[in-house]
């Protein structure tokens, strides 16, 4: 019987990795379910969740991983059974890049009853003044009114934007 795991690399970037690393895993007829790599920095990240064989995922990366020089870990999946969970609301924040605003704003969020699927940053603007861009997809589990009123809490200087959004599958 199959079961799902999630792997972590991390390494310096270079051109190849996500080639290399998914040969290996389709070569051992690993299944990709959903998976998130970026470039942060000089360095790459991937998490991939993956259904195999029982097998030790571990020793099917590690020559990869030392030719490569990524760090890896792996887990097994707690939830081998869930549905996709689908966003019904995005998020975008932007404010003068200082210390604390992802802190801030997804404390009062999730008092409100937010659940982040997704959340990503990014530092735009000059050196000078420098400008936090986040972007959230979540649930609204109380209702993007209750967003909505929690976000008049966020600190002056923050701008935040809340956006319903519906998601179709086939």
């Amino acid at each position: 019987m199959k079961k799902w795991s999630l792997i972590t690399l991390v390494g310096a970037d270079q051109a190849g990795i996500v080639a290399q690393v998914t040969q290996i895993l389709a070569a051992d007829d690993c299944e990709l379910g959903e998976t998130s790599m970026v470039r942060m920095g000089g360095s790459f990240s991937m998490m991939l969740r993956v259904r195999h064989d029982d097998m030790d995922l571990g020793a099917l990366l590690k020559g990869i991983c030392e030719s490569l020089n990524l760090h890896l870990h792996v887990d097994e999946d707690v939830a081998s059974n869930c549905e996709e969970t689908d966003p019904d609301v995005n998020i975008t924040v932007y404010g003068a890049d200082r210390s604390g605003i992802v802190a801030e704003v997804t404390a009062i969020l999730a008092d409100a009853g937010l659940n982040i699927i997704d959340l990503e940053t990014a530092v735009a603007g000059t050196a000078d003044k420098p400008i936090y861009i986040m972007t959230i997809e979540g649930q609204a589990l109380q209702g993007v009114d209750a967003l909505t009123e929690a976000a008049k809490k966020i600190s002056k200087g923050i701008e935040l934007n809340i956006v319903p959004i519906q998601t179709l599958r086939a």
